[in-house]
């Protein structure tokens, strides 16, 4: 099974003109597997203000696809740290925390549609740098158009490899 943490803006591109079409496709893809989607009280507090379209879509994902974790005082420690090592400044701490969320919950995949301060090759580079420096592994970030492809993809394979075990018999 496999893990996904989503920042807020995910949800909130599905309803932004710009990216509804990848948002759309990705999440009709997420619910056609057994992919979790990680759900912290971050991502929460950031919907409090979202508008009404947005949290009733939050609020229609099955509760067997949530998992939801809270910003501890490790993922605050981690968040700080990217500050500290400069790969964003410290009006990014929210992103951070994101970041360090889905570090510390070893999620496989962080998607997220802020191309500023979390997908962007030099970020990702940076917030890798830091996991590595305090003993974290490194963490795969990519926006949902990536995402979804990477899902279909694995589908894919899994669907050859199962091929490949009947032929084989």
């Amino acid at each position: 099974m496999r893990t996904f943490y989503l920042d807020t803006s995910v949800f909130g591109g599905k309803f932004d003109e710009e990216f509804a079409f990848w948002t759309d496709k990705f999440f009709d893809r997420v619910f056609q597997t057994d992919i979790i989607l990680l759900y912290s009280d971050v991502i929460d507090d950031e919907l409090s203000s979202a508008p009404d379209d947005v949290t009733s879509f939050v609020n229609s994902i099955p509760d067997n696809m949530l998992q939801y974790v809270n910003l501890d005082e490790e993922a605050v420690k981690l968040a700080k740290n990217y500050i500290a090592e400069n790969v964003v400044g410290p009006s990014s701490m929210a992103d951070c925390f994101h970041i360090a969320i889905a570090t510390i919950q070893k999620a496989d995949l962080l998607v997220s549609w802020n191309f500023k301060h979390i997908v962007n090759i030099e970020r990702i580079h940076g917030y890798n740098s830091v996991n590595l420096k305090y003993g974290y592994q490194t963490l795969e970030i990519r926006n949902p158009r990536e995402a979804f492809i990477i899902i279909r993809l694995a589908g894919i394979v899994e669907i050859v490899f199962f091929n490949l075990l009947i032929h084989t018999r």
